[in-house]
């Protein structure tokens, strides 16, 4: 999220829509600041007579920081490139982010880490949908300043009430985002206006040029407040010691000091202490530390480390702001990956209370959320996580979610405050337990899960295992989903959300059976592998078995038990799986059943025998 550096170091970003000439402003602006050196303007000099064999002789700047062939070929930014200058007064790291809608998400990864945006605006253009998305991503990952670009004034003749009209405009949006500051600045950026030296073309402008803004504007303050250091490696070379490394994210510490491990109570005194490899007696909010601990208490990365006096809030619901940057819709229910400070969790995105228009910032009731849009979401994790607001601590307070099939990051959010339920619901202990459950009934519980397509004959053979395993006096329960869509679910429809609420809650039950110490056999579709890998997740290591029930879409159709294929082809039946509506088939079950190959009742027996192991203490 928004960068803390402590250090005359800026971060920024150049963003805007496409086209307002973002690239060739910060290529002006290197060249300008007399950061280009003699091979690399020979190299651009190069280049431009290339791209532009009608106009010999000038220089495209926008070369300079559109590295992909793509963009060239394209003439557009499509990744974030990085660059690096300094002038006699400070250093920056600036971003190049993309203008097009569907790299907005590319765009979010440059304002991770940046501290200002120079937005630039068209002139004869004004405000546009991406400028407004592009300030409201800012915003969104904490950035407090704005340098507004003006660009293309020759185009509309320098003319001030043009600049005036768009700034303006421009300060009433950042008013409403929440952005502080904001300098606005009228530029020419092919021919370097106001960029690095006043334009004599714009005597009216009296403000900095852009060069001046950027070395003048103020650089992020550290985060104030106590101690916090997420732990990032446990250095153990022998077993005499066992040193928590990380970055210091807030306050500093001492060598004697007491903290305290979260999430949990546990507390220590700090022991010893080394800061770039060196004995030290104490650390500070940015620098790299490894500690040891008095006494030697056990902890792990993801874990915090924090002042016992003043320790982080815990939770586990929160309310949220994020931005979706998925390929596939993000729906409420679905299990991710949550990565926030140096830990990882499981997390639910349980409501969307509303997506944002970007444009308005109204509020808009919403079910899903798609690529690019920002919603405001209520979150659930599997445990508690040591955090503070984003507003106060960026680093404890920002979070991506990643999907667990594919791993990819879709989506990044700031966590804005821990619901009160969440502080409210406690664990309450019993003393009668699964173990003991499980040891009244002379079995192992387990969960198995069957998974194919209506028809497949997912309950013919799970009835038929239940059977067996009855006999063999085994304690069982079949939860089928359709019956359980008669009671507990009877108020989901088959929207994608609605499957991902269903399998939700039967993996819940499910859940609840196995901690009874039952086999507890679970029948339904579960058309979703990322729900299904939700449900396994919800159960200790051998506890489920996912059971692939493989028939051929086209015998399914033949056998159709309850007519639903036919009204599914009429067109009388929406969001049918594998008609309408999509099945991913498990790519690594736990037992693949042939139904072609075999009867129901040989296949009941076969996996009858192949459980018994699993089930039988």
């Amino acid at each position: 999220m928004a960068a803390t550096d402590t250090d005359d170091l800026l971060r920024f970003i150049t963003c805007g829509s496409v086209d307002d000439g973002k690239s060739t402003l910060l290529g002006r602006l290197l060249h300008d600041a007399g950061m280009l050196p003699e091979d690399h303007l020979a190299t651009l000099a190069r280049d431009s007579a290339r791209q532009h064999p009608d106009a010999p002789g000038e220089l495209d700047f926008a070369l300079l920081t559109d590295g992909l062939a793509a963009e060239r070929e394209q003439g557009i930014t499509i990744d974030v490139a990085y660059r690096y200058f300094h002038t006699a007064h400070r250093s920056f790291i600036v971003a190049d982010c993309p203008g097009h809608e569907q790299y907005t998400r590319n765009m979010a990864t440059g304002a991770s880490t940046a501290s200002l945006a120079v937005v630039l605006v068209d002139a004869r253009k004004g405000l546009l949908a991406q400028t407004r998305r592009h300030s409201y991503i800012c915003a969104l990952m904490g950035i407090g300043q704005v340098v507004l670009a003006v660009n293309k004034m020759d185009l509309v003749g320098f003319d001030p009430t043009v600049f005036e009209g768009i700034r303006a405009a421009y300060q009433a949006l950042a008013d409403q985002l929440g952005i502080a500051r904001v300098s606005a600045i009228p530029v020419v950026a092919t021919d370097g206006d106001n960029v690095a030296a006043r334009s004599p073309r714009m005597p009216w402008h009296l403000g900095p040029t852009l060069l001046q803004a950027l070395e003048e504007a103020p650089l992020p303050q550290p985060v104030d407040g106590d101690f916090r250091l997420p732990i990032q490696i446990v250095v153990r070379p022998n077993q005499d010691y066992r040193g928590y490394a990380g970055t210091v994210e807030a306050g500093c510490i001492q060598v004697g000091d007491e903290v305290m491990v979260q999430p949990g109570k546990t507390t220590a005194r700090v022991a010893t202490m080394h800061v770039a490899g060196e004995p030290a007696d104490t650390a500070r909010r940015g620098q790299a530390v490894m500690l040891t601990l008095q006494p030697d208490v056990q902890a792990g990365r993801g874990q915090v480390l924090a002042s016992a006096g003043s320790p982080c809030p815990e939770a586990s619901q929160f309310a949220c702001h994020l931005l979706w940057m998925g390929e596939e819709s993000m729906l409420p229910g679905r299990a991710y990956d949550l990565l926030q400070g140096t830990g990882r969790v499981r997390a639910r995105i349980t409501a969307i209370k509303h997506k944002v228009d970007v444009h308005t910032q109204a509020p808009l009731a919403a079910r899903r959320l798609e690529l690019n849009e920002v919603g405001a979401c209520n979150l659930d994790l599997d445990h508690d996580i040591a955090f503070e607001p984003f507003t106060s601590n960026p680093a404890l307070g920002g979070f991506v979610l990643v999907d667990l099939q594919s791993r990819a990051t879709v989506a990044c959010g700031r966590l804005d405050f821990a619901l009160r339920r969440s502080a409210n619901i406690h664990w309450q202990h019993m003393d009668v337990d699964k173990a003991i459950r499980s040891h009244a009934k002379a079995q192992k519980p387990l969960c198995v899960w069957f998974t194919g397509l209506s028809g497949s004959g997912k309950s013919t053979i799970a009835n038929l295992l239940e059977q067996r395993l009855t006999a063999l006096g085994h304690h069982t329960y079949l939860l089928d989903g359709d019956n359980v869509r008669h009671g507990l679910n009877n108020d989901l429809g088959f929207t994608a959300e609605a499957r991902v609420e269903n399998i939700r809650r039967l993996a819940e039950v499910a859940h609840l059976m196995v901690d009874a110490g039952l086999v507890v056999l679970v029948c339904a579709i579960s058309p979703f592998a990322a729900e299904r890998e939700f449900a396994r997740g919800r159960f200790e290591q051998g506890e489920f078995v996912e059971v692939y029930i493989d028939t051929p879409l086209a015998e399914c159709e033949l056998r159709d038990p309850k007519g639903l294929y036919r009204k599914a082809r009429k067109g009388l039946l929406a969001n049918f799986t594998g008609i309408d509506s999509p099945y991913e088939p498990p790519a690594d079950a736990d037992v693949h059943l042939m139904t072609l190959d075999a009867s129901p009742q040989l296949q009941a027996d076969r996996l009858a025998a192949w459980l018994a192991g699993r089930i039988t203490p």
